[in-house]
Formats: structure tokens, sequence, C-alpha cells
């Protein structure tokens, strides 16, 4: 009985464990990912399968390990986000009827009291919908016999992980995989059909992802503008940035989508700046890259804003400059378009620009300022997956980011020294037209002069001092 009675009370303390109250109701649905994955089936060869793995862990320090971030891909087709899993699609229904198997991690009470709840096979069943469930363990002695099929469809296998020697951690997964496939070497055309299969489904929102991708546009607008409303001269990178943070975060999105940039004056020019640690912005520009990550669904949104609230006149020119080019590149954001043209358009602007102004002489040196493309796919990860050699098309999300970098001791008038302009929005694309996700920050030079004489809640916030 004493026994009984201690088990029970295990039991009591980590029931918490296997439920969780209180979360969000906006994750895309079990419906949406077995869409995502009938419409992936569609599009496979005849007698094939395709594999799809999780990302592996990164360790941080020693034994901690950074915040876990699925495989996008994995994500997209199932809703897991847990590591150690691998998804097998068929293109056709097996000997026992199965279109798919899923292999995940195994529940454990002990281990997720110390790194967190797993769903496990019930979980995965219940929560995701897949049917046809397995513990990774079991994947070892399974039968599938991969020579029956045609192709077999698969991501670039990662080599860079480490292993806990289980036989069932990604590692082990990795090479029960290669050797029952009896795959010594990539083959580059399995690499290049799973490319294309998901660059053409993932290229292309659907009504669900719009929901997500408007949302979190949308709340890493909020930011910048608060941003635009709280800085000054005395406040450094740093804090810039964390007001960005607070507020993704008050709005529930887990992470930023990539490093904030978040540069002032020179570190500006600088294109993927990320140390942010200036203590001061002082009378500069301040270029902020910041987007968030809202169930997965990365806004990307860029904001150059004066640190005193005015622009000097040089400022001013180089920012109307790069606001020009983005609004030649919007006249063409639809349906048709050449992508690669987007890029192209907003290079002749820039380079007619900088050659009244003396900048360069040669169009052809719009390189030295603009080093850039000026459009990337936009989604569950921040340069999503696309056809970049396509046409646009409906429906699609990319960004448009024209930009002027011009650091000290450039081959021009001083004046125009350690001036650095980005104008980045987040751009849905209509039949004949487009949509401005980030139309809710605002880009004209006056505008933004007139949302800085604004106060912010943040000006108002008083700290110890240490």
């Amino acid at each position: 009985m004493k026994q009984f009675l201690l088990l029970f009370a295990f039991l009591i303390t980590i029931l918490p464990i296997y439920s969780q109250e209180n979360l969000p109701s906006d994750y895309l649905s079990k419906e949406f990912h077995k869409g995502r994955r009938e419409a992936f089936r569609a599009l496979m060869p005849a007698n094939s399968v395709a594999v799809v793995f999780s990302y592996p862990e990164r360790v941080f320090s020693k034994d901690i390990n950074y915040n876990y971030h699925a495989n996008p891909d994995l994500y997209y087709l199932t809703g897991y986000k847990e590591p150690d899993a691998v998804l097998f699609i068929f293109k056709e229904a097996q000997a026992n009827g199965e279109t798919e198997l899923f292999f995940v991690r195994e529940k454990n009470a002990s281990r997720e009291m110390w790194t967190g709840r797993r769903l496990g096979i019930d979980g995965t069943k219940s929560k995701l919908g897949i049917s046809t469930v397995h513990n990774g363990k079991d994947f070892k002695d399974f039968a599938i016999d991969f020579k029956k099929f045609d192709k077999i469809i698969y991501d670039k296998i990662p080599t860079d992980i480490s292993t806990n020697k289980s036989g069932f951690d990604l590692f082990g997964l990795l090479e029960s995989f290669k050797t029952k496939a009896g795959i010594a070497t990539e083959n580059e055309a399995s690499l290049e059909l799973f490319r294309t299969i998901t660059n053409s489904l993932r290229e292309i929102k659907t009504p669900e992802e719009m929901v997500l991708m408007r949302k979190t546009v949308k709340l890493s607008c909020i930011a910048h503008n608060e941003v635009m409303k709280a800085v000054g001269p005395d406040m450094s990178e740093n804090e810039a940035d964390g007001i960005h943070a607070y507020i993704h975060r008050r709005y529930g999105a887990e992470d930023e989508g990539y490093p904030p940039i978040v540069g002032a004056g020179a570190n500006g020019c600088i294109l993927h700046y990320g140390e942010n640690n200036s203590t001061k912005i002082d009378n500069q520009l301040l270029l902020m890259d910041v987007g968030s990550e809202y169930h997965g669904y990365s806004a990307d949104v860029t904001r150059t804003i004066p640190a005193n609230g005015k622009f000097t006149a040089e400022q001013k020119i180089i920012y109307q400059l790069v606001f020009d080019a983005q609004e030649e590149v919007f006249k063409i954001c639809k349906e048709g378009t050449p992508i690669q043209d987007l890029t192209k358009k907003s290079k002749e602007v820039i380079a007619s620009g900088l050659i009244k102004l003396g900048i360069i002489t040669d169009p052809n040196d719009v390189k030295i300022y603009y080093p850039h493309g000026c459009s990337h796919f936009l989604g569950l990860d921040v340069h999503d997956k696309g056809n970049y050699m396509g046409n646009l098309k409906e429906n699609m999300i990319l960004t448009v980011e024209p930009g002027i970098y011009i650091p000290a001791n450039s081959k021009c008038d001083k004046k125009w020294w350690n001036i650095g302009v980005r104008i980045e929005d987040d751009i849905l694309i209509k039949k004949d037209s487009y949509e401005n996700l980030s139309a809710e920050s605002p880009r004209k030079w006056d505008e933004i002069e007139k949302l800085a004489a604004q106060k912010s809640t943040f000006n108002e916030m008083k700290f110890p001092k240490i």
C-alpha cells in the first residue's frame, strides 16, 4: 500500500507535464497539415517515397541547447515541432493501406520534467491527425523495402549532428535510413525533386497561412512604430532592439524570424550587422531590419529613421532615392512579372539617382552601394522557399527592399559617408496588383518625422541605475 501511495504521489507531481492550459488557439489546424501532405503527394512521381527528417538540436553552451526550431518543411507537412523524428510519404498506398508513416520521440516522464512536454504517439495522433505513428526507437527494425521504389525523395542530409548513442535520436534515424535505403552518398536528382516540390508548394500561401502572415507583419509594424516614437540620440542599439522584442512577445510572437539588425550610422552600412551594441545612436540614422516570428511565420520589415526625429538634407536625399526605387518596383508587383525584374528595376532607379548625385559615374557601379537583391520569398523561413527564376504568381509573398549604403572612405563626397538606408516591405501578389502588408508602418520621410514627434509609452518607463 505504501508503495502504491508513493507511486500515486509521484504521478500527481508529473501530471502537469502531460497537459498545458491557456495555449494560443490560432495555430494551423491538423486539416491544414493534412492538406499539405496531400498536395505534396500529388506532385510526387509514381512509385516514390518522400522522407522528411526533423532538424537537429544545437548546443548553446556546454550542456545547454538553443531553443529548438523545427524543420519548416516537417512543420508545414505535420505541425510537429520536436526533434528526433522522420516522416515518410508514399505516393501510392502500401500493402496495409498506409500512405504515410511518422516516427516520433517516445514519451518519457523523467525527461519531460527536465526538457518539456512531448506529444508521443497518442498526442501526435490526436493533436496532429496523423494516424500511422510509431516511436523512433522502432524505426531501426521496421520493415520498409526501399529497393522497390523508383525514386526516394529527400532533402540534404545533415552531417554535423551529435548523437546520444541511443540509436533512435536524429543521428540514429539518419543512419538507419541510409542503411535501409542503401544511400552512401546523396543523390542530386532526389535532392532537386524534393526542392522542386517544396518550392512549388511553399511559394504560394494558403488562406490559413495568410492569417498568420498578416498577424506577424502587423505586430512587427507596431514594434517599428513604437521605436520611431521612443528613439532618441541617447538610446542604445540594444535598447531599440529590446523594444522590438518586447512588443513581439506582448502580441504572442515566439521569437524573431532572424537575428535583428539594429544599426546606427556606420553600422547601418553593414548589411547583416548583428552586434547591436553601440551604446548611443547619437544624431545618426538608425536602420532597423527586424521581424517577428509568429507560429513559425516570419515577417521581414526594415525602417530607417533619424534618431533625433529629423532627417538631414543629405540623409533625406538618399532616403528619397531608396523610396523612389521601391515605389517603381511596386508598380510591377503583379502576377506574370519575372521575379528577376524586381531587382533589375530597383537597380536602374538607384543607379540613375546616384549618377545625378555624382556618387557614381557608371551604372554598373551601383553594386558598390547597393550590393544585394531587391526581393525574396517570405513565410516559414525569412528567406522562404520558392522558384526565384520564375514569374510572380497570385498569393506569393515577397519582400521589396532596395537600399543604399555609403560607408566612410567611400569614393564620393564626405557628406554622404555613413549614410545607410534600407526600406523593406512585405508584399502580397495579386492578379493585377499587390497589397503592402506592412503599410501600417510609415515609409515616407515626412510621415516618419511626424510619428517620431509623438511620445511612446517606453519614454515614460523608469529603471534603477546600476
